[in-house]
């Protein structure tokens, strides 16, 4: 049984507790938005009496066959690996609180070491075609949307980074900006149609997400991008930040810098009206910004042959390696990425 020693935060709220802790620690918010709400459903489940018979049961009270029954309920509602991913949120919460003496057992221990279900580290993803993405792109009418949509499809950067891009990160040749006085930054020099994504130590200042590559990367924009980069610019909100985001918000939250959750919430949306996406189903079924990056990935290495810059613009390479490409930028990355990227919205390749 995991019973709590004294302790105000225990005997009060021990997730809360942990959950501050984890930000102490420098857990992104997503992490602990995913922690709380996974634990929090946890907790509710102790405390119904239909489904835990008896008193009402807290976290600290909680003994293996409470989590037993728990992981039970969700093989009926979820995937095998989403199933593993709540046992180990679960399994490191009670962790953490006997290693800081908050509680005396991890009653998920056992329960997660006998368990059918393990986290897929590699899953295999939804096979789409550059034809199926096409269709659902041109289904795409927000301006917002499918700029979005497509840089993440054109450029494979992950969520965090698209939404910390600034209006100073991106190169155009026809270039529509309200604010004379917001230039392309000087790295991009001399590189029309480029995005400058910047490594994770650049960013000082308070950003929604962070970014995770430790060098930055220039990545070329091709014409289709730029496109629809032209349009969501000629439209875009003013901006409520000094930074002047480049993708700003048009929902409630008007003009701010879009944050991650948002542009999940958008491709979920297109992705479940597709039939590409379903609650409850793991990685190797849903369509989410994450799938683009695997796709961008898949399709671009597939056509170049050219592992090497493939990692460069993922911002996956060595430093020697990252510092060999963009010397090279305007010839071998440019030529190559220009020569190999798909269309999506021409006609069938």
């Amino acid at each position: 049984m995991a019973r709590t020693v004294t302790s105000e935060a225990a005997t009060g709220d021990p997730i809360a507790h942990f959950l501050e802790e984890q930000r102490y620690h420098g857990k992104s918010q997503r992490t602990l938005d995913a922690y709380e709400r996974v634990l929090r459903r946890f907790e509710t489940f102790l405390a119904d009496p239909d489904r835990v018979p008896g008193e009402t049961t807290v976290p600290a009270e909680a003994t293996r066959r409470e989590c037993m029954a728990w992981i039970h309920e969700l093989r009926g509602e979820y995937a095998r690996s989403t199933i593993a991913s709540y046992a180990a949120y679960v399994h490191r919460f009670y962790g953490y609180m006997v290693r800081v003496e908050e509680f005396d057992a991890n009653p998920m221990a056992l329960v997660r070491e006998e368990m059918d279900e393990r986290i897929e580290k590699n899953p295999t993803r939804r096979d789409l075609s550059v034809s199926d993405v096409r269709s659902f792109v041109s289904s795409i009418d927000h301006p917002l949307h499918r700029a979005v949509i497509v840089t993440l499809l054109k450029t494979g950067i992950r969520v965090g980074e698209l939404c910390n891009l600034d209006l100073r990160d991106c190169s155009l040749e026809s270039d529509l900006r309200a604010d004379a006085s917001v230039r392309p930054r000087a790295a991009l020099d001399n590189r029309p149609n480029a995005l400058y994504v910047a490594a994770g130590t650049e960013l000082s200042d308070d950003r929604p997400a962070a970014n995770k590559r430790q060098r930055s990367t220039i990545v070329p924009i091709d014409d289709e991008l730029a496109r629809e980069l032209t349009c969501w610019l000629a439209i875009r909100p003013d901006s409520r930040s000094e930074l002047a985001p480049l993708f700003r918000s048009t929902d409630g939250d008007w003009g701010a810098r879009l944050e991650p959750h948002a542009v999940r919430r958008i491709v979920r949306n297109y992705a479940e009206a597709e039939g590409w996406y379903e609650a409850g189903a793991g990685a190797g079924e849903n369509v989410t910004p994450h799938y683009f990056r695997h796709f961008f990935t898949t399709h671009l290495r597939d056509r170049t042959g050219d592992r090497g810059i493939v990692k460069y613009l993922r911002g996956d390479v060595a430093e020697d390696i990252i510092d060999t490409y963009t010397h090279n930028w305007g010839g071998r990355v440019r030529d190559v990425y220009e020569s190999n990227m798909y269309s999506l919205t021409a006609g069938p390749e």
